[in-house]
């Protein structure tokens, strides 16, 4: 994936305020030491976002895993 997209997150999310919360949390946890999910040498905001792109972080709702506001989706 050469450039993430809003089109490419809006297909594992609802709607675009649902996305700013999920890049929200995610990034936070990024800055908190988490292990990104998909490699990518861009900055953590944008690595967030091509988690989400990719499918491997999804709203708690679509997928009820744990106790975050998300699931991230293992290997």
């Amino acid at each position: 994936m050469a450039r993430v997209t809003i089109e490419d997150c809006l297909e594992n999310v609802e709607n675009m305020y649902e996305l700013v919360h999920l890049a929200t949390k995610r990034t936070r946890q990024l800055y908190k030491g988490a292990t990104p999910l998909v490699k990518s040498k861009n900055r953590i905001v944008v690595t967030a976002l091509r988690e989400i792109a990719a499918g491997r972080v999804v709203p708690l709702h679509q997928k009820a895993v744990g106790d975050d506001e998300f699931a991230p989706i293992p290997n």
